[in-house]
């Protein structure tokens, strides 16, 4: 069941100042992308390419170089051509996908640059987070299902431990960014207004956005579903309405995700939620749910 809440005019239309540019928000100018190492496909870097050319903002892309990694086993009897030899294949595999973001660079015509990175496979994660808090946003694939579970870790450390947004595209994605119709994820919460705080670029660029409230769960809050942030979102200039949405027989993960697929949406806005254990991150339900059966590109703030 859907429910359309009925709000003051100001959320329902855009501000006619945003129209005439110069008071637009204006604060993503500087993204990285983590470049996929020996996936099968590479959604994140023509995505990150087209979201930084929609925004103006310089793109960085980053590749891993991983140290060699051995079986135990053949760890007793390495030798320095084994060693070699893995290195530079590691070393190949970063380059190639070097290669591919200089051409969607190239097709996108924005100003980017890129780097290769040699550490640890362990490291990694770590590295990330610390060289995704120097940027306003980084851009990252939605592990694939038969990946190694480093490509969950890393999107988790970005989300987690960088204090900057993240843009997770699902690797099945081939579109360039739209922002057609823009789907925020709503409960009151911190995380969910992180989220839309670092998300009001998109949020005013986009020609329409749907506050989507979960009616399913009890409100964090005494205010009209939604309202609020409306009217907050509307006097950046952005186009707003809000619907409740009724998670009955399936999760609310499933139930936004069901949601934006029967409202076309091309873009989702959420808190990115997780709890700590030792200074280790567990994935909270609808956010692991989401990032499992994503549909469309989906901006998480924690």
């Amino acid at each position: 069941m859907q429910v359309k809440y009925k709000l003051p005019s100001l959320v329902m239309l855009r501000d006619d100042r945003a129209g005439r540019g110069g008071e637009s928000a204006d604060m993503i100018k500087d993204i990285v992308v983590n470049l996929p190492i020996g996936a099968s496909r590479d959604a994140a870097i023509s995505f990150a390419a087209s979201t930084a050319a929609r925004l103006g903002a310089h793109l960085t892309g980053i590749a891993f170089v991983y140290e060699p990694l051995l079986p135990v086993m053949v760890g007793m009897y390495r030798t320095p051509a084994i060693i070699e030899s893995q290195r530079a294949e590691n070393a190949r595999i970063a380059q190639d996908a070097v290669v591919k973001f200089e051409e969607a660079v190239r097709l996108a015509g924005i100003s980017a640059e890129s780097h290769k990175i040699e550490t640890p496979v362990t490291d990694a994660p770590a590295v990330l987070a610390r060289m995704a808090r120097r940027f306003d946003l980084t851009v990252i694939a939605q592990p694939e299902p038969e990946q190694p579970a480093l490509a969950r870790l890393l999107v988790e450390a970005a989300l987690f431990e960088s204090g900057r947004p993240v843009l997770v595209v699902p690797y099945i994605h081939a579109a360039p960014l739209s922002l057609d119709r823009v789907l925020v994820c709503w409960d009151g919460s911190r995380n969910a207004a992180r989220a839309v705080g670092d998300a009001t670029e998109f949020l005013v660029a986009a020609k329409s956005t749907e506050i989507v409230i979960v009616t399913g769960e009890a409100a964090k809050s005494d205010e009209l579903p939604g309202a609020d942030i409306a009217r907050h979102l509307a006097r950046h200039g952005a186009k707003v309405d809000v619907k409740g949405i009724a998670a009955t027989e399936i999760d609310v993960a499933n139930t936004i995700l069901s949601y934006a697929a029967d409202a076309s949406a091309d873009f989702l806005v959420m808190g990115g939620y997780g709890h700590s254990r030792m200074r280790e991150f567990l994935l909270g339900g609808v956010t692991r749910g989401i990032l499992a059966s994503m549909t469309v590109p989906t901006l998480m703030s924690h």
